[in-house]
């Protein structure tokens, strides 16, 4: 389990792919801290070190993650943001995040508004049931507040901590993002449907 406070950014070095997946090594400085097995989310999908050396770590990626998430357009030189799991007995500052990307969105806006940015994100057509304005959402694993939303879109405004600290700040109109919607939300959904 996650928060979507993002701690470190990470380099992509290598992406190695081929039919049966992809490997992806990452160069950071939460290297040190891992050990093989260990989690890590990468942009919100919640991978595992598989290889490590003293200044990067390989994950294996399978084909289902390749195609649900925005990880199967990565190349090195890609700027990722990096989470560890949450240790019992931390804080939790953001929202519960698992990792499991629900669904891939594009950036199709992107304003100042003051020092803050609001930024526009498509929404595949099964997820929008979830959004709701001033509810949890994860894009690229960074825990937000939904500002505002419609029937195909969300839309987030970034602080400027948000904007240094992570990928969101680079962040181009038609850029794919991962999105992982409020668990909370899909529990409450299924209990309601199974009543």
């Amino acid at each position: 389990m996650f928060t979507g406070l993002i701690e470190h950014s990470g380099a992509v070095t290598a992406v190695d792919r081929g039919e049966a997946g992809a490997v992806i090594a990452i160069k950071t400085e939460l290297a040190p801290g891992l050990g093989p097995g260990d989690s890590i989310a990468v942009n919100g999908v919640c991978l595992t070190a598989t290889r490590l050396t003293p200044d990067s770590f390989s994950a294996d990626v399978m084909n289902e993650s390749l195609d649900r998430t925005a990880l199967s357009e990565l190349q090195p030189g890609h700027t990722v943001n990096l989470e560890l799991p949450l240790a019992v007995g931390d804080r939790l500052d953001g929202h519960i995040v698992q990792g499991h990307v629900d669904g891939v969105g594009k950036v199709a806006l992107a304003r100042d508004d003051g020092f803050a940015r609001v930024v526009r994100v498509t929404l595949p057509g099964d997820l929008a049931r979830y959004v709701v304005e001033k509810g949890s959402i994860a894009i690229d694993g960074v825990s937000l507040t939904v500002s505002d939303c419609g029937d195909d879109w969300l839309e987030v405004s970034l602080i400027p901590e948000t904007l240094e600290r992570t990928t969101l700040g680079s962040r181009a109109i038609g850029d794919s993002v991962n999105l992982e919607v409020d668990i909370l939300a899909k529990h409450v959904e299924r209990l309601l449907r199974h009543k």
